[in-house]
């Protein structure tokens, strides 16, 4: 009689789908953390006193009540001046301006990682803002009045809605975002809005799915709503659309064929304009993370269609290399923050592919303490270069303040002006006018400022072994106090410039 054997086995197990363990969703607890962290940060080291910068001066004086506006120039946007509007109306704190941004910057960093919710992990959005934030240069434009970062935040929120309102029609809060998302990054920069769109129309043309007339008109009709400010002032104030589009390549150094890979390396030192960028890269470990940034971005891009994540990492990452494009191959000058929206979105794909590293490697235990050990070393140089930049603001704040009291105490108060070196900054500071009679802010002519002078106080600041114009060579002659990487600074002021009767005093006794 033949046995019959049987098998005996336990509970049948499905096996593990392809992508289960990094399924979208999750708690908001991560990004939340991380958002408050980088708040904090700024408020801890760039609030206490650092003063403004040239381009921010030059936005603030827009929208300062008894301030003279500088001179803008056509490649510049309003949007960041909109920004800070409410609170310029109220005080005149740069302190005050500081938590303020900070405030909004981490809030936006929050909003912009909720967007990908329904898209990602939390986990991949905890370390990716944890990357994006971590960066030395995230953290000192928090709090500045500076666009690269706004038009960072924004484009992750809009990427974030768009791939939302791609695979779900219904989704009508992610269309909206879309296109408010996109109009918020062209009103603080319409050539980055033109970038990023780019390969999102791209996409919804190509993916059938995707290929919706209202996907594509609320894209369009962002970027054409954010843009409407700058093209109306176009023809207000520079002579129509293409007259100011000549201008501002003209101002930015004539666009073309520039591979600015190695200025954006060495800029990564702590320079914040690199123009010319003739600088030494002295600090090799500071640029690291630049050459770990693409293989973990492909790492990702390639994880992700193992995981079912293709077009969600894919998307941000061809956005993110989008906005790099002008910065990297077409402008011959560098500042790190020209790369900061697509640090945003790179964030994406690079964290999923360090968050699989760390969870495949074996031993885990190990893997992740050497994970942590080098994300650990990357914070303490981001920090430093952080700690020296601050420390450079708050000693620019104060020479600037010597040089603007040093103006007042020869007369020159409002209503004034001041043309020359540094005009920007001084006059800001001395509540006076700035007027340049030549280079690209010229705004007055030499005629013209002379006229000025005679029934107001105008100062020309010239440095080193410059020349003052012919008009202001028998105007009486100061020494100023010199200026960081500015010696030998010297005002020449006008005649209808009447000193303070302290200066008198001394100028008596010493004759």
């Amino acid at each position: 009689m033949a046995q019959t054997s049987t098998t005996v086995s336990g509970p049948r197990r499905t096996p593990p789908r392809p992508g289960a363990a990094w399924r979208a969703g999750g708690g908001l607890a991560g990004p939340a953390a991380v958002a408050v962290v980088y708040t904090l940060v700024q408020l801890a080291l760039l609030v206490a006193g650092a003063g403004l910068g040239w381009d921010e001066t030059v936005y603030v004086s827009q929208v300062s009540p008894g301030v003279d506006a500088a001179f803008f120039s056509a490649p510049r946007a309003r949007g960041i001046t909109f920004l800070v509007a409410p609170l310029t109306a109220l005080t005149p704190s740069v302190e005050a301006l500081r938590v303020y941004l900070a405030l909004l910057s981490g809030a936006g960093l929050f909003l912009a990682l909720r967007v990908w919710r329904p898209l990602l992990p939390a986990r991949v959005l905890t370390l990716a803002g944890a990357l994006f934030a971590g960066l030395w240069i995230t953290v000192l434009y928090g709090p500045q009045v500076m666009p690269n970062l706004w038009v960072a935040l924004g484009s992750l929120l809009a990427v974030g809605c768009f791939l939302r309102a791609a695979r779900d029609r219904a989704d009508r809060a992610a269309l909206a975002g879309l296109g408010a998302g996109m109009a918020f990054v062209a009103l603080m920069r319409p050539t980055d809005a033109c970038w990023l769109a780019l390969p999102l129309t791209v996409a919804a043309l190509c993916v059938g799915a995707w290929r919706r007339p209202v996907l594509l008109l609320t894209l369009v009709a962002g970027v054409v709503v954010g843009c409407a400010p700058w093209v109306v002032e176009a023809y207000l104030s520079y002579g129509g659309l293409v007259a100011r589009l000549r201008r501002a390549d003209e101002i930015q150094g004539a666009l073309g064929w520039h591979l600015a890979f190695y200025d954006q390396l060495r800029a990564l030192q702590g320079r914040l304009l690199c123009r010319p960028c003739d600088v030494a890269w002295r600090r090799p470990g500071t640029g690291v993370w630049w050459f770990a940034l693409p293989p973990l971005v492909a790492g990702g891009v390639l994880l992700a269609a193992r995981v079912r994540l293709r077009a969600v990492v894919l998307v941000p990452a061809l956005a993110g290399l989008s906005l790099a494009v002008p910065y990297l191959l077409l402008i011959g000058y560098a500042a790190p923050r020209f790369l900061l929206p697509a640090y945003a979105l790179l964030a994406l794909p690079a964290a999923l592919c360090l968050l699989w590293i760390a969870e495949a490697a074996r031993p885990r235990p190990v893997a992740a303490a050497g994970l942590a050990l080098l994300l650990g070393a990357h914070l303490v140089v981001q920090y430093g270069i952080l700690d020296g930049a601050a420390a450079r603001a708050r000693v620019n704040r104060t020479a600037f303040g010597r040089v603007a009291a040093e103006l007042g105490r020869q007369g020159v108060r409002p209503p004034c002006v001041v043309s020359g070196e540094e005009a920007v900054r001084i006059a800001f500071r001395a509540r006076c006018a700035s007027r340049q009679t030549g280079g690209h802010d010229a705004s007055i002519t030499p005629a013209r400022l002379a006229a000025l002078a005679r029934d107001r106080p105008v100062a020309v600041v010239v440095s080193g072994a410059d020349e003052p114009p012919a008009y202001a060579r028998s105007w009486r002659l100061r020494r100023l106090p010199d200026l960081p990487g500015t010696h030998h600074l010297r005002a020449y002021v006008s005649p209808s410039a009447g000193r303070s009767p302290s200066v008198l005093v001394m100028e008596v006794i010493f004759i």
